[in-house]
């Protein structure tokens, strides 16, 4: 029987469950998959921490060194998180010739040009299913079952912690604030939850879930993000009268004018399936020009799922005596024949507070035809600030730009102001 020895770096929320994962089921894994797995030693500056989850002291290591240098370590997991020193650690692993399995997003979208390159100088692995849409199997559908055919969007409810927000900002009517503070409680949100409100943890995962889908590498710099802090919780009531739920979403599309990227809130027809992923959960809905539309549904984070996406790259390793790397030319920038499109198209909410006069609706409907843009739906209401009325708008599909031009003339006339504007996908 093969065996395998395994290092972990880092024995944080998912080191610990990757460790509890291997040691729990390392019979399993002899019986079903013919191979033995051993924890051979683990990176972990707090000792205790590392004792109370049944770690042998004598595995317990101070430095990377010791790991690279150790001949019973042949995949070394790697979830401290961040650049460094985390990447210095892949790095060091890699060159010792050991294979490397994955979780951090930002260091695998942003440096895997590089680490790749290493990986491939050595002869060994390196596995980062674990880096996006936590124990959802995405990466591993994208390399291994749908590589027939031609994926021509995708479009994701990829982030956790902004869909717990959205959530529960619809379901309770909480404010923005009151919500993220009973996330960052519950250990869904970071004290700093920057990069998950503003859009940056699902620009990473998108850059290189979209590069893997459309075959060239995708920067997450060529990614338009914009976050969740500015949604009112009005625009979430007036979307549910008109059908719609919102979700900050990643979405992708391989087009005939070129590839298109973009994370943002977005209202979505009640119907479709993304729209009833709640809570921490995760979705990735693709679509292949053969299989149509396939749907990935499952936890975005946590110990225990991130931990099984990290053990199946492990198990995976392990029994794969060759290893694969980027279908596309893995580069720090997009190769100069890719092409995006910065003014994509799409249907549009817009939420106006408008003078409470006859004939205010059409000046809108006047400025916004000047831009080409034809609305679909229309809600007036007779609430508001003295003198002053809500008009919820949906447009037909437009550009970005026109609607960018038209909300600037609007706010400019006096008669009306754009509260809000939030992109629809029906």
């Amino acid at each position: 029987m093969k065996k395998v020895g395994v290092a972990i770096l880092g024995l944080g929320v998912v080191g610990g469950g990757t460790y509890k994962i291997l040691t729990e089921h390392k019979e399993f894994y002899k019986k079903n998959h013919g191979v033995e797995i051993t924890v051979e030693s683990v990176l972990e500056t707090n000792r205790q921490r590392a004792l109370e989850l049944g770690v042998d002291e004598s595995k317990i290591c101070n430095n990377v060194a010791e790991i690279c240098s150790n001949p019973e370590v042949d995949i070394v997991v790697e979830v401290i998180g961040g650049v460094e020193p985390a990447k210095s650690f892949v790095i060091a692993a890699l060159n010792s010739g050991k294979s490397v399995v994955t979780s951090n997003k930002e260091l695998f979208c942003k440096y895997s040009h590089e680490i790749e390159k290493i990986a491939k100088k050595n002869g060994v692995g390196l596995f980062y299913e674990a880096t996006c849409v936590g124990g959802v199997p995405v990466i591993r559908t994208l390399l291994d079952s749908l590589q027939g055919n031609k994926i021509t969007s995708m479009m994701g409810i990829i982030n956790g912690t902004t869909n717990y927000i959205l959530t529960k900002m619809s379901e309770c009517g909480s404010p923005y604030g009151e919500v993220l503070k009973e996330a960052q409680k519950l250990g869904y949100a970071e004290a700093d939850s920057t990069a998950d409100v503003e859009g940056y943890d699902a620009a990473y995962k998108l850059s290189i879930l979209s590069s893997l889908s459309f075959h060239t590498k995708i920067p997450y710099t060529e990614i338009y993000r914009e976050g969740i802090k500015d949604i009112n919780n009005a625009d979430i009531v007036y979307g549910k009268q008109l059908g719609y739920v919102l979700k900050l979403l990643a979405i992708g599309k391989n087009g005939e004018n070129g590839i298109e990227v973009r994370v943002h809130p977005t209202f979505i027809k009640s119907s479709h399936p993304l729209a009833g992923v709640n809570d921490s959960y995760n979705a990735v809905y693709i679509t292949g020009d053969s299989v149509e539309d396939v749907m990935l549904y499952g936890r975005g984070a946590g110990a225990m799922p991130t931990g099984s996406a990290i053990v199946g790259d492990i198990i995976y390793c392990a029994t794969h005596p060759t290893h694969n790397y980027s279908t596309f030319k893995n580069t720090e920038k997009a190769d100069p024949a890719t092409k995006f499109v910065k003014n994509f198209e799409s249907a549009y909410y817009i939420r106006l507070s408008a003078e409470d006069k006859a004939g205010v609706l059409a000046k809108v409907t006047s400025l916004l035809s000047k831009y080409s843009i034809s609305v679909s739906q229309v809600n007036q209401e007779n609430c508001g600030t003295a003198g002053t009325a809500p008009i919820i708008l949906i447009t037909h599909i437009t550009k970005e730009n026109n609607v960018k031009k038209a909300v600037a003339d609007i706010n400019a006339t006096g008669f009306a102001k754009v509260e809000n504007y939030i992109r629809v996908v029906s």
